[in-house]
């Protein structure tokens, strides 16, 4: 018989000893992925949100997809990390802090630097300042790959960095140096995810930040042109939800010594083009949408403060965390298409 691997072990162990999560950012994509899975293992969970970029249709979504006593385990704190009161009081009682809740998009933080500054930076050292002083158990927060910056090695590899391209990668960055001080500072556990182009449902198709999947496959449904920046050459290690929600609850939940107040790669290490990309998601639809048969991308200038290639290294987080993405591209695109279908 196969062995188990870390994660179903830990899930086993969740389902027996139901501990106390606070997921900041719950109401955004990858917040309330990590909720319905820590609800599925029948958890308590505090969330803490300011709807900047969540949305409650995602909590209710949630809530469709978990029992009723299941959803009777979540509390919800309308509130924002830029207030420390706000985070000490979604921090009281809390075992495991996974910290979600930031401003992405390299495009936002270029048009406006101060409330991403705000958000990743004030916002994250509220909320460091408040889990310490709550004696939660560990503190595991969403990273970047932004923070490889100009760096041109591939694969990327956690303690190789370049220079920041963009404002959001200073903050992402910024976060690292806070949260390793405050490990030799005060003692206090932390880990970072460095979260490379994740992908899945729930993902917000709508707005000017959009993420590049949810966005593409919405313009192909609404026979609405797709814009590829550059030549399409560009490539990035795409990583689907479920890869992500497993890397928080291993890294939250780590008995390894060796493993905490480190910083992980979260990804597949796999490197997709945008052209790769852009045919993928054709083969997927033009079955449902055939009028998609003679479709082209319309191809545009670079952006500025993107990087070239992205690609990672994930042995790091394999031997110390026990991650074991379980799903590639391929397989997370089959998996999440409905959700995207159903959008339209």
């Amino acid at each position: 018989m196969q062995k188990p691997t870390a994660y179903q072990t830990l899930q086993t162990q969740l389902q027996a000893t139901p501990r106390t999560w606070l997921i900041t950012g719950v109401a955004g994509f990858i917040g309330s992925n990590l909720l319905e899975t820590l609800l599925k293992l029948g958890q308590r969970v505090v969330g803490l949100d300011n709807f900047a970029t969540g949305h409650q249709r995602n909590l209710d979504e949630v809530q469709t997809l978990v029992t009723p006593v299941q959803w009777g385990n979540f509390r919800f704190i309308q509130g924002d990390i830029r207030e420390l009161a706000d985070c000490q009081r979604a921090c009281d009682g809390v075992d495991y802090v996974l910290h979600q809740a930031a401003l992405g998009s390299v495009p936002r933080s270029l048009q406006d630097p101060i409330t991403t500054n705000a958000a990743n930076i004030a916002g994250f050292l509220n909320m460091l300042v408040a889990a310490r002083d709550a004696k939660v158990q560990s503190f595991t927060y969403a990273a970047s790959s932004s923070t490889y910056g100009d760096h041109p090695a591939l694969p990327k590899v956690e303690d190789t960095i370049g220079k920041p391209l963009s404002p959001y990668a200073v903050t992402k960055y910024v976060n690292e140096l806070y949260a390793e001080v405050f490990a030799r500072c005060y003692g206090f556990n932390t880990i970072g995810l460095r979260y490379f182009n994740v992908f899945g449902p729930r993902q917000d198709p709508e707005g000017a930040y959009a993420a590049v999947i949810p966005k593409w496959i919405a313009s192909l449904i609404k026979g609405e042109p797709v814009y590829i920046n550059g030549d399409g050459e560009t490539s990035r290690d795409f990583c689907f939800i479920a890869n992500v929600v497993q890397a928080n609850l291993l890294a939250a939940t780590t008995p390894n010594p060796d493993a905490k107040n480190q910083v992980y790669n979260v990804a597949v290490g796999d490197r997709t083009s945008l052209n790769e990309l852009y045919a993928q998601l054709h083969r997927h639809l033009l079955p449902r949408y055939p009028r998609l048969a003679g479709a082209q991308p319309v191809h545009r200038d670079f952006r500025a403060g993107d990087v070239r290639h992205s690609l990672a290294d994930i042995g790091k987080a394999q031997r110390l965390l026990g991650y074991a993405p379980t799903q590639r591209i391929g397989e997370g695109l089959a998996l999440a298409m409905p959700w995207y279908i159903g959008q339209k």
